[in-house]
Formats: structure tokens, sequence, C-alpha cells
């Protein structure tokens, strides 16, 4: 298996969207540079998780390096594309994510490392997983918080449900 790296830096925009119908959707992962488009599959708990993490993170970074005018970073989805892009052609499951900080440029960086799969007739010290760098600045970065949980959030209003009908009777 060929082995992945790829570093937007910076991204044009990045999002967290689905496909499916509620109860079967495929959450992505997709950030963008230029003309390259990255789409990545990560599942519903990484979503929420990584909008938990970014939302500690920025109001971490507000408080220990203020923004230049001292405001918080604060934005408003309503003026922001968060639709995921064409082509959707995920480039791996997503196993991990980090997030770190570089101070002397103001950018986060959010690192998606992949998913392996061992084959029986594979050594898997030999399966080195791919990895994608998506630095952001923290404007980029609230908004994929707010849209990562809004995501989460507009799925099942039942979601012990996990797709089937549940009958009550009472």
């Amino acid at each position: 298996m060929p082995h992945t790296e790829i570093e937007l830096k910076p991204v044009d925009f990045i999002t967290v969207g689905t496909i499916g119908p509620k109860g079967r959707r495929i959450f992505h992962l997709q950030a963008g540079k230029d003309q390259q488009i990255v789409s990545l599959i990560i599942e519903k708990e990484q979503a929420w998780a990584l909008s938990e993490a970014l939302k500690e993170l920025i109001d971490d970074l507000d408080e220990r390096y203020p923004n230049p005018d001292g405001k918080p970073t604060e934005v408003d989805l309503d003026g922001i594309d968060m639709d995921l892009r064409e082509p959707i052609e995920p480039v791996f499951r997503v196993a991990q994510m980090g997030l770190g900080y570089d101070e002397d440029n103001n950018m986060v960086v959010l690192v998606a490392q992949e998913l392996i799969t061992v084959e029986d007739d594979v050594d898997p010290d030999t399966l080195e997983p791919g990895v994608v760098r998506m630095w952001c600045d923290r404007k980029q970065m609230r908004a994929l918080s707010l849209q990562a949980i809004t995501t989460v959030q507009s799925g099942r209003a039942d979601p012990r449900q996990n797709g089937r009908v549940i009958y009550y009777w009472t």
C-alpha cells in the first residue's frame, strides 16, 4: 500500500459534512487548497470529539495568545460556505487526529492519520499509515468546530434507534 502524505498549508476551506440518510450517514472531513480537495472518512464520534477539542483549543489560544484586536475568535456560519465540495473521493478512513499550534505563524494544524487494516499475508511493521496535515487560522478552526457539532446534532432525533424503527407501547 503506498504511503500517503498530504500537506495543505494553509487551507482555503475546511469542513465536516455527511453523505447518506439519517442513521446511515457517512461523515467526511474535507479540506482544500487551490484546486486540490482532500476528503477523509471519519466517525460521528470523531466529529463530535474534534468539535470539542477545537473549541477548547481556540478558547485557550485566545486567552494565552490574544488576537491583535484583543477580542475572542468568533465566527458566524451564516456567511461561510461549509458544504462539502465535489468530488468527494475519500483518501482514507481516519484512525486518529491531533491538533497543534504554530505560534510564529499563528496557525493551527489538524493532523489526520489513516486507519490501517492488516491483511494476513502482510507484515504490519512494513505498513506506514497515511497522514494529512491541514493548516488553518483560528477563525477556520472555530467554524469547523461549530460545523462539526451542528452536523453531529442534525442526525436522528433519538440516537437509540440506531437506524431502526422502535415501537413503544404504554
